[in-house]
């Protein structure tokens, strides 16, 4: 990595290539190569290994193909939800421009890839990601809610060293687990490689109740709620799991006390 020049940033931004063709990837690899803020960290050929070196590296860039077998560009997008990093779409077709940027793509490349068109998408998502931290990040992603943004309806979990695909509305509660949460759903527990802060981001808040700082919970999967002492409440689910709701988190009930109290 070369030195930094007086007043610039030399961070390199972490950064994913995606596309089922290989002569595609290494092509995208060798001109990423000459790019200085870039360090390309995984190559994958399809969308599921997309989404799960996404989950294991969280990488800052995407450069995603969008038709892949299995699963596809548009569709990785919808399933990282807010938490998407900056997505380049690179792609043998013009018809889904208007749609990439839809779902706010930092670009759009049509192959066979320019260098030079390669290296300005670079440099727009590398000021997209400066411009996109601290405060600013999190005002984006207040306007994301705003606009009625879409939740993904699918995540990627690992049980027993598999992944595999657990549809969001089939999970009961979520609880914090060191570094990661644990998710539960019927009798299956899965492991997710997120905070409960950052899962609490993905999922839509008219669904899921933070109820205490390591503990979320469906609330159609809610029977009953009782007060407990120093203004807690106990929270029984459908399948008699008890959970402790802190009265921090007493405020959030008010979405939903006209249906629930």
């Amino acid at each position: 990595m070369s030195q930094a020049g007086r007043g610039e940033t030399r961070q390199r931004i972490r950064t994913i290539i995606v596309d089922d063709e290989p002569p595609a990837r290494q092509w995208l690899l060798d001109l990423l190569r000459e790019e200085e803020s870039v360090e390309v960290v995984e190559e994958c050929a399809d969308g599921f290994g997309a989404l799960e070196a996404i989950e294991r590296l969280h990488p800052q860039l995407v450069l995603l193909d969008v038709e892949m077998p299995g699963l596809g560009g548009f569709e990785v997008v919808e399933m990282l939800g807010s938490t998407a990093p900056a997505i380049v779409f690179v792609t043998a077709f013009d018809q889904y421009a208007v749609r990439a940027f839809d779902v706010h793509a930092a670009d759009y490349l049509l192959k066979p890839v320019d260098p030079e068109r390669l290296r300005e998408a670079v440099r727009r998502a590398v000021l997209r990601l400066q411009r996109e931290t601290g405060p600013a990040t999190e005002a984006r992603s207040a306007a994301l809610a705003l606009t009625g943004r879409k939740y993904p309806e699918w995540l990627l979990v690992k049980t027993e060293g598999r992944s595999r695909f657990l549809r969001v509305r089939e999970i009961d509660w979520i609880e914090s687990q060191k570094n990661d949460v644990a998710i539960h759903a019927g009798t299956a527990e899965y492991v997710y490689h997120l905070s409960t802060a950052g899962i609490e981001a993905r999922l839509d808040p008219a669904k899921f109740l933070r109820i205490h700082r390591s503990t979320i919970v469906n609330v159609e999967r809610i029977k009953d709620l009782y007060p407990l002492f120093n203004g807690d409440y106990g929270v029984t689910l459908k399948d008699g799991t008890t959970l402790t709701m802190s009265s921090t988190y007493r405020r959030r009930l008010a979405a939903f006390r006209d249906g629930m109290l």
